[in-house]
Parts: C-alpha cells; sequence; structure tokens
C-alpha cells in the first residue's frame, strides 16, 4: 500500500531538506517542487504571509492534483519597523539573493547597538489539498537578534545573522538538530501535525485522490 503523497511547496532544496525533516515522523511520502518539473510559478504578491503561504497551497495543488504544504517566512527587525518582513526573499530587488540581502540588512543596521538589534523569524504554513482548499494553517515565531556580521555558514538566507541569544549562537552555527527545536518553521510544524495526523486517520487523502 503506497504512502499517502506530501508536497511541500518550495524548490528551495535547502528549505525542502528543513520541512521534510520536520514531517518525516508521520510517514508521509515527501518530495518537494524540484521533483515536478510542471510546477506553475506562483506570485508572492500577498501583503501579508498568511496570504502567500495560501497562495502558494492553493495555486500548487490544484495544477499538481496533490496535496500541497507550502510556507511563507519572514524576518522581522524591530529596528527597522518589522522590514524586511513578507519582502524577505526580495529584500534586495530584482535577482536578489541571500548575500545581497544579508549585506542590505546589515547595511540598514549600521550604527544600531546590539541591544535594538531585536528580531523575530515569522513563519505562516498552509495546507492545501488538491481542489485548492486549505484544510489547515499554522503560525510560528522565534525570537533572536540581528549580529553585525555572519557567523556560520549553515541554513539559508538569514540564518546566519539571527542570533539566538540563549545560545550566543546563529541559526547559521547551530546543528539542524536544534534548529528543527527552536526555528520558526519548526514551531508552525509542531501546529499543523494534530491536524494533518486527523486528516489521514480520517483517509482524506486517499477520498481526495478517488475524486
Amino acid at each position: 500500500m503506497s504512502r499517502p503523497l506530501l508536497v511541500i511547496g518550495t524548490a528551495n532544496r535547502k528549505k525542502g531538506r528543513e520541512l521534510a525533516g520536520l514531517f518525516a515522523p508521520l510517514g508521509l511520502e515527501l518530495k518537494t517542487l524540484a521533483d515536478f518539473p510542471a510546477a506553475t510559478g506562483v506570485v508572492e504578491d500577498g501583503e501579508t504571509l498568511a496570504e502567500n503561504a495560501a497562495r502558494k497551497a492553493t495555486q500548487q495543488a490544484r495544477h499538481l492534483g496533490q496535496w500541497v504544504l507550502a510556507d511563507d517566512s519572514g524576518l522581522m527587525v524591530d529596528a527597522l519597523g518589522g522590514e524586511p518582513g513578507v519582502a524577505s526573499a526580495r529584500y534586495s530587488g530584482p535577482g536578489a539573493t541571500d548575500e545581497s540581502n544579508n549585506r542590505l540588512l546589515l547595511e540598514k543596521l549600521a550604527g544600531i547597538p546590539p541591544e535594538k538589534r531585536t528580531a523575530r523569524f515569522v513563519c505562516h504554513m498552509a495546507l492545501a489539498d488538491p481542489s485548492g482548499a486549505i484544510r489547515a494553517e499554522s503560525e510560528g515565531a522565534c525570537r533572536g537578534r540581528i549580529l553585525a556580521a555572519p557567523q556560520g555558514t549553515g541554513g539559508f538566507g538569514y540564518d546566519p545573522l539571527f542570533e539566538i541569544v540563549e545560545y550566543h549562537r546563529t541559526f547559521g552555527v547551530l546543528s539542524p538538530l536544534v534548529k528543527a527545536c527552536l526555528s520558526h518553521r519548526a514551531r508552525a510544524a509542531r501546529q499543523l501535525v494534530p491536524r494533518l495526523v486527523e486528516l489521514i486517520v480520517a483517509g482524506e487523502w486517499e477520498t481526495s485522490r478517488s475524486k
């Protein structure tokens, strides 16, 4: 008997591995958009993380005819009024990269003392069934502060700049195991797991696939 398939709605392999690890205990077959050459492009122009996550989940689910879990995450820096926020991935403009985004963030925080460089990562997750209907949502947050220079090469995005104060380490240094306990994605995933279990036990995966 084949396992229920869940498509992680990202083509970013690092993010895909991180999310797949969070949901692996459910026993689902997990794939990412990188496994689907026909995956559609989704314009992430929502005003909130929740809007973008739902948009990505809904559009990909309808296009692929699969259950899709999508997330949208953002870094909210207090001294910058919540920037880069929903624009985190494209903060430095067209063609933005992790490096250019981090560089711009450091430029904007130049001269700001450590105690005022507080920030939080926020992740919103949305699960859509093959019809595109949203069946579950969750949100998780993780607080920290932005260092004056990158620390470590692990993770992706702003991870090398985001220090977990209690550990005196960034997500770029902390192990994937620790990140899987503390991160905004981990916290959002833990909130979503009970709902996924309910849907699996109720046979929703099989029912939707047979329609």
